[in-house]
């Protein structure tokens, strides 16, 4: 389960081979959300506000790269680093 991305005390991983539809999940602290790529929407979990709002905020801008990375854990390939929100 490569984490692809950190900023602000935020992980963003997606794992290897996991289930559909295609998310990411975003760690901070102790809280955790899977969060679909294709809208953006809440799977599961929950972020505080704030970090909720960065986490939207850069995965909007990196929505291409975090689909090319589901299609290669799918194929359990490496995954490639997306740049952080600055």
């Amino acid at each position: 389960m490569p984490c692809i991305c950190s900023f602000y005390g935020i992980a963003i991983w997606i794992y290897w081979n996991d289930y559909r539809p295609p998310h990411f999940h975003a760690e901070y602290a102790e809280f955790e959300v899977l969060i679909k790529i294709e809208d953006l929407s809440i799977c599961s979990g929950s972020l505080p506000p704030r970090a909720l709002g960065l986490v939207v905020e850069w995965a909007s801008q990196h929505k291409q790269e975090l689909m090319e990375d589901w299609l290669l854990a799918e194929k359990e390939l490496p995954l490639k680093k997306i740049e952080p929100l600055k």
